[in-house]
C-alpha cells in the first residue's frame, strides 16, 4: 500500500484563498524605494521563465528557467520593465555602473 497525499492535487481550493497548486509561477508583487523611487518589484519562479534576458546589474544573461525579479518604476509604462538575477537586485546599492572596456584599453 503506498502513502495516503496529505495535500490535494491540481488547483484545489482551500476554504478561505486562491487556488492551490498549479500556479504560473509568478510572485506577489511589492513595492520598494530605490534612488527616492518606488519600484514595483515582482518574483518570477524557473516555471515562468521562458525567455532570454539581460540583467543590468551584472550585465550577464539570464536563460530561461531561472528565478529572477523583474522590477519597473511605480508609474512607469510596460517598456520600464527590467529583469534581474536576486542577488543582483539585493545588491544595487553596492553595485557601480559596468564600464565596457576594449579589450587592450588600460585598466587603471
Amino acid at each position: 500500500m503506498s502513502p495516503r497525499r496529505n495535500r490535494p492535487r491540481g488547483g484545489a481550493r482551500n476554504g478561505n484563498g486562491p487556488a492551490t497548486g498549479g500556479g504560473r509561477g509568478i510572485g506577489v508583487e511589492h513595492t520598494e524605494n530605490w534612488r527616492g523611487q518606488g519600484w514595483v518589484v515582482r518574483r518570477i519562479s524557473g516555471a515562468a521563465a521562458a525567455k532570454h534576458y539581460r540583467c543590468p546589474g551584472c550585465d550577464q544573461q539570464i536563460p530561461p528557467g531561472v528565478p529572477h525579479v523583474v522590477t519597473w518604476p511605480e508609474f512607469g509604462d510596460v517598456d520600464d520593465r527590467r529583469h534581474w538575477h536576486a542577488p543582483c537586485w539585493s545588491a544595487r546599492d553596492r553595485r557601480t555602473t559596468r564600464v565596457q572596456r576594449s579589450r587592450n584599453a588600460p585598466r587603471y
